[in-house]
């Protein structure tokens, strides 16, 4: 097996071996994975910390041994918890990091970071603060930063600063934790979810106090929650189906 890590600031992984092939999630700074399959220009990864798997370019990471992998492993996660940050590396260049981005992992990079982390596991009523501030962050499918991310990306990031796990699609999302009979059995920090006309679970988001709900569509937006779905006051119409509550933590 091949292991590595990632030494870019944001890598996208995509879902066939291409550069124009759907990009369906991304790798961040300092991100570990197994590599179970490595081609002439593509490498099948599958990332440690949601064993999500798709395509990178070979040249956006570097390998690492098997001892380097469970050193990470082993270590507690921590993450850059700020928007914006700055990594020293190797060559005493500044390197952009990311909310999100892992430090735990640098020295595998031999790269520095002194800047703010969150780490450890927060209370539940903390979601609500991470999820405010990612307001205005655009939709990108796919995507996990304030550069750009999708629903599911938005909540597990979410979950994730806050040494919680949630898996990286809706849908399997959807599959964690415990359903709820009514909105009003939840609290801020739970997550709705949507389907679609075939009935798949296609979107999610975070509840919050008074029946509102902050999600990604079009960007990181707040919009009011009731039995029927979501409602979008500008557009006055409701843009998703409810389907069902999970309490996750």
């Amino acid at each position: 097996m091949i292991y590595g890590i990632c030494n870019l600031t944001i890598v996208p992984m995509r879902l066939e071996p291409s550069d124009p092939s759907e990009m369906v999630n991304q790798v961040l700074l300092g991100e570990v994975f197994k590599v179970p399959e490595k081609r002439k220009k593509w490498s099948r990864i599958r990332l440690l910390h949601d064993k999500y798997e798709g395509w990178i370019d070979n040249k956006q990471y570097v390998e690492i041994t098997e001892e380097e992998y469970a050193f990470a492993k082993a270590q507690p996660t921590q993450l850059i918890s700020d928007p914006v940050q700055f990594v020293t590396t190797e060559h005493e260049q500044l390197l952009t990091a990311v909310m999100g981005s892992a430090t735990h992992t640098l020295s595998l990079l031999k790269a520095s970071y002194d800047g703010p982390v969150t780490n450890g596991k927060n209370s539940k009523s903390s979601l609500v603060d991470t999820a405010l501030l990612f307001i205005g962050a655009p939709y990108l499918w796919g995507g996990r930063t304030h550069f750009g991310i999708d629903c599911s990306g938005f909540t597990q990031m979410v979950y994730r600063l806050n040494g919680h796990k949630l898996l990286r699609d809706a849908s399997q999302q959807a599959t964690q934790g415990e359903a709820l009979s009514f909105i009003e059995e939840s609290e801020p920090g739970d997550l709705a979810f949507f389907d679609n006309a075939e009935g798949a679970i296609v979107h999610v988001g975070i509840i919050m106090e008074d029946n509102y709900i902050i999600h990604a569509h079009g960007e990181v937006r707040i919009d009011r929650l009731d039995h029927s779905g979501i409602y979008n006051v500008n557009q006055r119409a409701h843009t998703h189906k409810l389907r069902v509550i999970k309490k996750i933590i």
